[in-house]
């Protein structure tokens, strides 16, 4: 019987039958009941503005403390960018993913290597060496080129490769978003510095504002106009103020040296001017949560990025149940004695196939699959919590932005009418008219307005820098389409 053209090429082409054979094999994998049940979630879902009237907020400069006009701060979040270890530590993560996935990127390839040996050999006598072999010694030379290839029928390798880029890709936009964290924390410390110092000048003008009362007061008593419980009154009040600034000097101190570590230098902060509110502009900034956060943040794109390293992780983790299918081969020289290494008759080379087909692992492959579907899980909720807070965070911030505005507002009104009232105290006291007790009660209206306006200059600054970090800071994504697709998909 005449054999078919199909079995004639089979049979003269090993590799292709057995590439036929890996995927009938193949349909024998088990991976039923096994899969991830999270679902990301998108703007959409989260009741984000979709209308671009609303949501078109400016994007903010990568250099957004800038906008501040304080050359100090500007130097600071400079030195702190270059020289923060834990800044370090995360470009030092980064170097490391994209090692890995150099890495797994070189499993797709071909390898080739090659070996020598030279070795004096004695063979065994009472062994399977016939004489005269057995019982002699032997110089034994070795030269041969090996390739090997790994066909990557079902994407194991690729998946692979995916799944360090994707977990490169999330360690690049980590070290952005510490960067982003590190900026904000620097200028947030900035102002609690200038907010501390403001609050310094308030308690000196305390302190003289006492002082002069005292002086009033111990006049009075010289004239007999007032007793000795006024003037002790008066007098208590000194120390007090005194006290409050010492305190404030120890938090100044305190908030310079943790501005001095997230610079990364010891005592940088004490060749510099003390900082003051009023020497700082306000940043404009639009109060609204833009629709395109989830592409503004580089938490959200790292959390989406081990999404995609998650996914990837999964795939490949199906490929575990199909063959693995290796082309090898190898061609060089062997002989006995080095002599004759290099001459006719000594070459050798093979090549062919391998194949290995997983046929009972105790449930290992199903196993690690519903392990890799627990992680990818586990990536999307992470994701949609880094998401919802990314939200709550920005807007809180533009609550607060609102709410403080309306607060100063208030406030300059209560501290203009404190202090009216307090000038009044004063010159009914003077004139014998009202009591001390008068006086201490309007003072005690006034320094509390005072120590008021600073902390509520100060938490403006504050929310404005906040409101920089939850929009992002002026992260951008990487150019590149496979840096960029998972940000643009959490949008869809």
């Amino acid at each position: 019987m005449t054999e078919s053209f199909a079995v004639r090429a089979l049979r003269r082409t090993p590799v292709v039958a057995a590439a036929l054979a890996v995927v009938a094999l193949a349909g024998c994998a088990d991976m039923g009941g096994i899969g991830s049940h999270a679902k990301l979630r998108d703007a959409s879902t989260l009741g984000i503005a979709a209308d671009p009237a609303r949501a078109a907020v400016p994007s903010l400069d990568s250099q957004w403390w800038q906008a501040f006009g304080d050359s100090q701060l500007n130097a600071l979040v400079d030195q702190a960018v270059a020289g923060n270890p834990n800044l370090q530590v995360a470009r030092a993560r980064l170097v490391r993913a994209q090692a890995s996935a150099d890495i797994a990127g070189a499993a797709l390839l071909p390898k080739v290597g090659a070996d020598l040996n030279l070795n004096r050999q004695k063979f065994n006598s009472n062994y399977i060496y016939p004489a005269p072999l057995g019982g002699s010694t032997q110089n034994i030379g070795l030269l041969q080129l090996g390739a090997s290839w790994e066909l990557d029928f079902f994407g194991k390798n690729r998946s692979a490769l995916d799944t360090a880029l994707g977990v490169a890709n999330a360690a690049a936009a980590d070290a952005d978003a510490a960067r982003v964290l590190l900026a904000s924390n620097v200028a947030r410390s900035y102002f609690q510095w200038a907010r501390l110092n403001e609050q310094v000048e308030v308690a000196k003008r305390t302190l003289a504002q006492r002082d002069e009362t005292f002086k009033l007061v111990r006049d009075r008593v010289s004239a007999g106009l007032d007793t000795r419980l006024e003037l002790r009154q008066s007098e208590g009040g000194l120390p007090e103020a005194r006290q409050q600034i010492e305190a404030l000097n120890e938090q100044i101190a305190l908030q310079q040296h943790a501005l001095d570590a997230l610079v990364g230098q010891p005592n940088v902060t004490a060749s510099l001017k003390p900082p003051v509110l009023a020497g700082v502009k306000p940043m404009a900034l639009q109060a609204n949560i833009p629709a395109d956060l989830l592409g503004r943040r580089a938490d959200i794109a790292a959390a989406r990025w081990r999404v995609e390293a998650a996914t990837s992780d999964v795939d490949n983790a199906k490929t575990q149940f199909y063959p693995n299918v290796n082309l090898t081969a190898f061609a060089g020289f062997q002989s006995l004695g080095f002599g004759k290494l290099l001459k006719s008759g000594s070459e050798q080379w093979g090549v062919g196939p391998a194949i290995h087909l997983p046929i009972f692992e105790g449930g290992r492959l199903r196993a690690n699959l519903r392990g890799k579907s627990a992680d990818l899980d586990v990536a999307i909720e992470s994701y949609n919590a880094t998401v919802l807070d990314a939200v709550r965070d920005a807007a809180d911030q533009v609550s607060s932005a609102q709410s403080i505005t309306r607060q100063q507002t208030e406030q300059r009104a209560a501290q203009t009418a404190a202090e009216g009232a307090y000038d009044i105290a004063v010159q009914r006291y003077r004139a014998g008219l009202g009591n001390y007790l008068n006086v201490l009660t309007a003072e005690t209206a006034v320094l509390a307005q005072r120590r008021l306006a600073v902390d509520l200059a100060a938490r403006a600054l504050d929310t404005q820098v906040g409101l920089a970090r939850a929009l992002g800071g002026g992260w951008q994504p990487p150019t590149t389409s496979t840096a960029s697709a998972p940000t643009a998909a959490a949008l869809n």
